[in-house]
């Protein structure tokens, strides 16, 4: 990294419902992070919240016009995702999160998704399950495509058939799509879940069914936070450095307005971490 210190503002766009940005941990963590390192280079975060992503290719457009920030930073990557180009066309700056299926050349902060899959999945394995599900977030995200592809792969590679059922990071998705799932013919053992708020609302829909976690319900949630170690039982996570994850990005960032190589950076990987909700499977 250089001396030079830019000054001005770096942009976030978040497409996705406000409602979901006050109750999901994940992004405060990962916005903290970047601000936290942005700070000491006299750079401040310009975070916007719209609704669809036709709002976020909206604001790029006006940002670029009004050279409101120096670059910006792209999360929730999707298939055939048009915001590399459209950024490309406008010579704006960026930073990808994720695994882009096209980048258009732009620096990535990539991340792992299918190792900490096969890590919990070893988990449940270990412990004796056969009957496991998931309670993924948007289908059209591709780390949710990413994690499920592994999970259905290495699960057919023990001759099982996991349960997929789509959510959207919600508590009422988290507790309908358990529910469902739940209420079927052969209802699974063990449930993995994309983030920390479907899993605790996973919880108290198996508890209104009068189904007892552990004993006859394993539960792993992605992501941790204070409400997981808090539940009752504690639920097990795949645990994300979300703090870090930012700060990583935000190196990257400041790399990038500097004008010196970004060098290719890793989020922190996810790591399992054992608590009371997982369990042998009943007999």
């Amino acid at each position: 990294m250089s001396t030079h210190r830019p000054s001005g503002a770096i942009g976030l766009v978040l497409a996705r419902p406000p409602r979901l940005l006050g109750t999901e941990p994940f992004f405060m963590e990962f916005i903290a992070g970047i601000e936290q390192h942005l700070a000491d280079w006299d750079l401040s975060l310009l975070l916007h919240v719209v609704s669809t992503q036709d709002g976020e290719l909206a604001a790029y457009r006006r940002w670029a016009a009004q050279r409101m920030v120096e670059a910006t930073v792209v999360v929730n990557l999707v298939h055939d995702d048009p915001r590399p180009a459209l950024l490309r066309s406008l010579d704006m700056p960026a930073v990808l999160v994720g695994e882009p299926e096209d980048g258009h050349g732009f620096p990535t902060v990539r991340t792992d998704n299918a190792g900490p899959v096969r890590e919990a999945l070893r988990v449940l394995l270990d412990l004796g399950h056969r009957r496991i599900g998931r309670v993924t977030g948007p289908a059209q995200l591709l780390h949710t495509r990413a994690r499920t592809d592994a999970l259905v792969a290495g699960c057919r590679e023990a001759g099982i058939e996991p349960l997929i059922a789509e959510g959207d990071y919600s508590e009422e998705s988290g507790a309908k799509r358990t529910t469902e799932l739940l209420s079927g013919a052969e209802p699974p053992t063990a449930l993995l879940y994309d983030n920390d708020v479907m899993a605790l609302a996973g919880l108290a829909a198996a508890k209104e069914l009068g189904i007892e976690v552990p004993e006859r319900l394993s539960i792993i949630a992605w992501d941790d936070s204070t409400l997981c170690r808090l539940a009752t039982p504690s639920l097990t996570t795949m645990s994300v450095d979300v703090h870090q994850y930012g700060v990583s990005v935000a190196e990257s960032v400041l790399e990038l307005v500097d004008g010196v190589p970004v060098a290719e950076r890793w989020s922190p990987g996810a790591k399992c971490v054992l608590r009371a909700s997982t369990a042998t499977p009943p007999a």
